[in-house]
């Protein structure tokens, strides 16, 4: 079962090889009239990730500080991130302008473009999963400042940064759900037939 990773991550960096087969999974993976609208950025330089590191700390203090007492003390024991322990960090990007301005399946519902880069990281996440690699998606952070950062031209943009690392081991049970942030639904209230 695919797990977020946060806090299992080993500090051990993954190879080049095991890297070039989850990037050859992630794309892979089916896209809107076959646009292929993404790109990886891989970041291993140590002072790029530290620097990271820091913005999405100062994001997520900034969200703690957002919440009412019962729910920070909730959020304050969760790990957001593993940007440095991971040691890889893979930005996965979007190219609304890629295939041109006639894309076959696009034609009315503009954000299969977004959903095909979705695609690409669900397929990245379950070769991890395969090959015994965590994962862990950061959303902590200000789009413009990672933009910049990693010097992404315009009108790409980044959906992802997903920390990609050795680990201890796997969660039997999502962190979310284990510190009480929030349970999984059941399947049954998810399911509707015919009709909404």
């Amino acid at each position: 079962m695919r797990r977020d990773v946060r806090a299992e991550f080993t500090g051990q960096v993954v190879s080049h090889d095991v890297l070039g087969r989850l990037l050859g999974a992630a794309h892979s993976a089916p896209s809107v009239g076959n646009t292929q609208p993404w790109d990886f950025v891989v970041v291993r330089d140590r002072a790029t990730l530290a620097t990271f590191a820091a913005h999405v700390a100062e994001a997520r203090r900034r969200f703690a500080d957002s919440l009412p007492p019962e729910r920070k003390s909730t959020f304050d024991p969760i790990k957001i991130e593993g940007v440095e322990e991971s040691g890889t960090g893979v930005v996965v990007t979007y190219d609304p302008t890629r295939g041109g301005a006639h894309i076959l399946g696009r034609h009315t519902i503009d954000e299969t473009g977004l959903l095909s880069v979705g695609l690409a990281i669900e397929n990245l996440w379950l070769a991890a999963t395969a090959e015994g690699v965590g994962v862990g998606w950061v959303s902590f952070y200000d789009e413009q400042y990672l933009t910049e950062l990693l010097e992404i031209p315009a009108p790409v943009r980044p959906i992802a940064w997903l920390c990609v690392g050795e680990v201890e081991r796997f969660q039997e049970t999502p962190d979310l759900e284990r510190f009480g942030w929030r349970e999984r639904r059941p399947l049954a209230d998810a399911v509707h037939l015919e009709k909404f």
